[in-house]
């Protein structure tokens, strides 16, 4: 009788047709709304919560399972959460100090038109791999380009695709990332042999994108240097443009050296920028400063574009970002908390039982675990652990898992427009992720160069007769 009253009390689980379908109508949800009806992602990503919450207590879970699954989801979500506040921070007193105008105003004078593109590639891809967060890229150099871009005429989706194709590069292959390091451990081998592996699907994505972003800013018009000119001349009356101006950059570079974490180096970063800025203009209240730090930097040169540009940052622009994510990620630890993830995980990873199928089942879970969870460390970590048996009872090196993991986890989350690296890309440029997804080639390709190259992987003899 108490065996009997402790199986009544057992909660349900969703088997593969069930989760599977849940995940269907919940992409529908979200696709339908953002993507067709072109909303904003909160109220879509809300309503899916919403209705798979009270599913779920339809189905038999508990209300303390409901909200502990909720919980556990936003545990996940706290540092990303953090650096958003921290990146908005940054950005006001970069503006403030000068530095992203002094960026702004050096690219003027050595950037054209006809190579805009490919320069804006290759040097986010150095930024990314010499800081080793595509987030610091998007959020510095990333601003700097979209105003040179916008003055230069060229599509601000254009030019946004571009940052983040060599903001995520970079970030991949980059001894300091901290998706590279996770990736890496999960596959528990050397982040040194892990990048080697990287090398093999990175480097031929980012030369087709050289080749590809080349082509498309041969075909550019040209502009007349009457408009750079006049921009550089605003910059100049506006703000502190100077080599000085540019030491907050290299203060960056050398935490990310030293291995400091992400959130105590924005912090620093953004301190250094403030004080700077004041030493600069020492007639600066503090009360201005830290008005600077909540609500963002108001640019008042009196050119529009200029003041359209430079007015951004601060606390307060991140809270509708916020808001997303918060939701994004509850949404997300339902999912895994009723066992939908894991459910599908499990049936995939049953029916691998080649190298090839191994690879694409991986990479299908990882933009899977994108499109619902929309978290960039949980696409990594849910796939790594459910197919690293497979990839072992194959006789496969792990470096082939862990290159998966970053090419179809980490890099794909930039291009899901409800994930934490798409709202915060469109957030910090201030541009719809429909409008910049066509045109980060990256993502895709290396997603596609490492389905391929996992094809071509023989098991060794043994393992593949067993």
């Amino acid at each position: 009788m108490k065996s009997l009253k402790k199986k009544n009390h057992l909660e349900p689980t969703f088997g593969f047709g069930e989760s599977l379908t849940v995940l269907i109508v919940i992409l529908c949800i979200l696709g339908f709304l953002i993507i067709f009806k072109q909303q904003e992602p909160q109220a879509p990503l809300f309503i899916a919560f919403t209705l798979l919450a009270v599913y779920g207590r339809l189905r038999g879970f508990k209300w303390n399972t409901v909200m502990d699954g909720m919980r556990d989801g936003l545990r996940a979500g706290v540092d990303p959460l953090i650096i958003f506040l921290s990146i908005g921070v940054l950005i006001a007193t970069w503006i403030f100090s000068g530095t992203i105008p002094t960026i702004m105003y050096f690219g003027f004078e050595i950037i054209s038109v006809k190579f805009f593109l490919p320069t804006v590639f290759i040097v986010c891809t150095l930024v990314g791999v010499a800081c080793g967060s595509s987030f610091t890229t998007v959020s510095t150099m990333g601003i700097a380009f979209i105003g040179i871009g916008a003055t230069l005429k060229i599509n601000p989706g254009l030019t946004a695709g571009v940052i983040v194709s060599g903001a995520f590069c970079g970030s991949n292959i980059s001894p300091l990332s901290g998706t590279t390091n996770l990736a890496a451990s999960v596959g528990k081998i050397s982040i040194y042999e892990h990048i080697k592996a990287l090398m093999i699907t990175d480097i031929p994505a980012w030369a087709i994108c050289v080749v590809l972003y080349t082509v498309l800013g041969l075909n550019s018009k040209n502009v007349s240097l009457s408009a750079v000119h006049k921009m550089m001349d605003g910059l100049a009356n506006g703000f502190w443009i100077s080599g000085w101006a540019l030491l907050p950059v290299l203060l960056l570079i050398v935490l990310a050296i030293l291995q400091v974490p992400a959130i105590p180096s924005l912090g620093l970063g953004s301190l250094f920028a403030a004080a700077l800025g004041w030493f600069h203009a020492p007639t600066t209240s503090i009360t201005t400063i830290t008005k600077t730090i909540m609500m963002g930097y108001v640019s008042h040169t009196g050119d529009k574009t200029i003041d359209t540009l430079l007015s951004k940052g601060g606390i307060a622009s991140m809270l509708t970002s916020l808001a997303l994510i918060i939701f994004a990620l509850a949404l997300g630890g339902l999912l895994i908390k009723f066992n939908i993830i894991n459910a599908i995980i499990n049936h995939l990873s049953g029916i691998v039982k080649t190298p090839g199928r191994v690879t694409l089942a991986t990479a299908i879970t990882c933009i899977g675990v994108n499109l619902t969870v929309g978290e960039h460390y949980l696409a990594i970590i849910l796939p790594g652990q459910s197919f690293l048996h497979a990839f072992d009872n194959l006789g496969l090196k792990r470096k082939f898992l862990t290159r998966i993991l970053n090419d179809a986890g980490a890099a794909v989350n930039a291009i899901v427009p409800w994930s934490v690296s798409g709202v915060f890309i469109a957030g910090t440029l201030q541009i719809n992720p429909l409008q910049f997804i066509p045109w980060a080639f990256f993502p895709f390709l290396v997603t596609i160069l490492s389905i391929i190259t996992g094809m071509f992987i023989k098991a060794p003899k043994q393992a593949a007769a067993a």
